[in-house]
């Protein structure tokens, strides 16, 4: 019987999703506006450019072998850098039909396997 892995492998993969996800922040950018906490200074805006920059960035360094390794951990850390924003979706999101509540809540638990993916990213050879 052949074994499923728990995280999913391909580097290629993770990087769609990181350009998915970065462009938009760019075609949607007032849903992530609203996640970006308080505590952060300036214009919430500019925060979500700088991460849809960022995830663009990220899902390049992933595409390419040269840079893989590099480019995964770094995205094992912009996932944990993200976490505060998902956090704060989640309560403010508190009050919401359940259907929301249960996309913000689920947010959270996500973030594990979306570090590990990138994780063993960082260790792939293989497209």
């Amino acid at each position: 019987m052949a074994r499923v892995p728990l995280v999913p492998r391909s580097p290629l993969l993770l990087a769609g999703l990181m350009a998915a996800a970065g462009v938009a922040h760019f075609a949607a950018p007032r849903s992530f506006d609203g996640i970006v906490p308080r505590s952060l200074p300036g214009d919430p805006r500019a925060w979500t450019r700088a991460s849809g920059a960022v995830e663009l960035a990220l899902a390049a360094g992933l595409a390419l072998p040269r840079t893989r390794s590099l480019s995964a951990r770094a995205t094992s850390l912009f996932f944990v850098g993200v976490f505060p924003a998902n956090v704060k979706m989640a309560y403010d999101w508190r009050d919401r039909p359940a259907a929301a509540r249960a996309l913000a809540y689920g947010r959270l638990p996500l973030q594990i396997p979306l570090y590990l993916w990138a994780r063993s990213a960082s260790r792939s050879t293989a497209g």
